[in-house]
């Protein structure tokens, strides 16, 4: 078990005492995976992980550039975290109960919807996982891809051979260079990391989805104020999502005549913000800055960006999907 007595803090101020006396969130991001968490050549990260971490500074200083990066292996993150090293996990990481209820963690919700999947070569000639006996498989070490891989062979009565490593970019040089057959991880991640490879279109995506992998930001256990302050930052962007509040016409809702639910949201009704030990403008600073879920889904993974991301399960819930946010009230 993780040491998890960093808790509330290591000092024992609360992290948002914490925060606010450093003046930036600390969030542990991937080391690069595009779409999700990703820095270009100037160090300027992007992804729909890093907005959680924009959001979240947004809504505590009213500005989403207060935040530092920490960029993790699978490995690393979740010491990281536990150590106070980092405030925030936002960083492709499935919630699973082992997680929840072993690793004095918390996850404050799902941001991405994801499953797990194969990619090989087209020369290989497969069309589905179950053509897969025998063959050599690259990923991740200190994911559950492992455990779902050998699940899934398992059950199939397939052998195969698991080449794994630490950092996602030595999986997929080892894929590139023909040291596998097979690299398997959630279906986001396929998408990502295909575009490093020499030969994008030299590669398939299997149809089959073998796990379930609800992904979404972490916390320490032990101090629910902060846990608050992540989950209501997720869920103040769905819900702006939902009520058709976005960064461009959020500024029109403080002058103009709102339903109750967004004059809720953005801080014109009630004392939701002090509630969460902020301002009542906390969530207008998120869409403002950073936009709604649906913003920042189509501005990174979406259909129009390199990995061509359908919104799928990833939908709102009143467009067919299982995306959904507790009411602000």
């Amino acid at each position: 078990m993780l040491a998890s007595n960093a808790m509330a803090g290591s000092h024992g101020d609360s992290t948002l005492a914490q925060v606010k006396a450093k003046g930036f969130v600390q969030c542990g991001v991937s080391q690069g995976l595009p779409g999700f968490s990703n820095a270009d050549d100037s160090g300027n990260w992007t992804g729909l992980d890093v907005d959680l971490c924009r959001a979240v500074a947004a809504a505590v200083f009213g500005d989403a550039s207060k935040v530092k990066y920490s960029p993790l292996s699978a490995k690393q993150r979740f010491t990281a975290l536990s150590s106070g090293e980092v405030d925030i996990l936002s960083r492709n990481t499935t919630w699973t109960m082992t997680r929840d209820t072993q690793l004095g963690l918390n996850f404050a919700g799902v941001n991405y919807y994801d499953g797990q999947g194969m990619m090989v070569p087209t020369a290989l000639g497969a069309t589905s996982a179950l053509e897969l006996d025998g063959a050599n498989i690259c990923t991740n070490t200190g994911t559950t891809t492992e455990l779902n891989i050998t699940d899934y062979f398992r059950a199939n009565n397939m052998s195969f051979n698991l080449v794994a490593f630490e950092k996602a970019d030595e999986v997929v040089a080892a894929y590139d260079a023909g040291r596998c057959d097979v690299y398997t991880t959630d279906r986001s991640g396929l998408a990502a990391q295909r575009g490093k490879l020499t030969n994008p279109d030299a590669h398939v995506v299997l149809p089959e989805i073998i796990s379930k992998e609800p992904l979404g930001p972490v916390v320490r256990q032990g101090d629910d104020q902060w846990f608050n302050i992540v989950r209501w930052s997720l869920n103040a962007m769905i819900n702006a999502e939902e009520m058709g509040i976005t960064s461009a016409n959020v500024n029109a809702t403080q002058y103009n005549k709102v339903t109750p639910g967004v004059a809720r949201l953005v801080g014109k009704e009630g004392n939701f913000g002090e509630e969460l030990g902020l301002s009542n403008d906390w969530a207008y600073n998120i869409i403002k800055q950073v936009g709604n879920y649906g913003e920042s889904y189509e501005k990174h993974v979406g259909e129009n960006t390199p990995l061509k991301l359908a919104r799928g399960v990833n939908a709102l819930w009143t467009k067919g999907g299982i995306m959904y946010a507790p009411p602000i009230r």
